[in-house]
């Protein structure tokens, strides 16, 4: 019966790295509203994002681009408009990953 190694501090470090764009995009407030907003609404396009938030459409669109460099969000193009919605499976996996080698490296 083998036993699975605990990750080593280096692990936990690369696992952290690897969150860090997670982070970024997670700790700005409008970003919090714009993923609150696709969870109600499931996708949006950004004029729609537009509407229900008090910032200007270049503003929502750099928002929409850090989400999506994060993997937090994916746009799909249907006409001329690009329409975004959550893909949270990645990153949820990222977290969760980095939580387990912390809990079981750092504690």
């Amino acid at each position: 019966m083998s036993k699975e190694k605990a990750p080593t501090l280096d692990d936990v470090l690369q696992s952290f790295r690897l969150c860090a764009p997670l982070f970024h995009a997670l700790g700005d407030k409008q970003r919090q509203d714009i993923i609150m907003l696709l969870v109600e609404s499931e996708r949006l396009n950004v004029s729609a994002i537009t509407e229900r938030m008090p910032l200007s459409r270049p503003a929502i669109s750099h928002h929409l681009k850090v989400l999506r460099q994060a993997g937090l969000v994916k746009v799909e193009s249907e006409s001329r408009e690009n329409y975004y919605s959550l893909t949270l499976d990645e990153g949820l996996l990222q977290l969760k990953q980095l939580v387990m080698q912390a809990e079981q490296s750092c504690v």
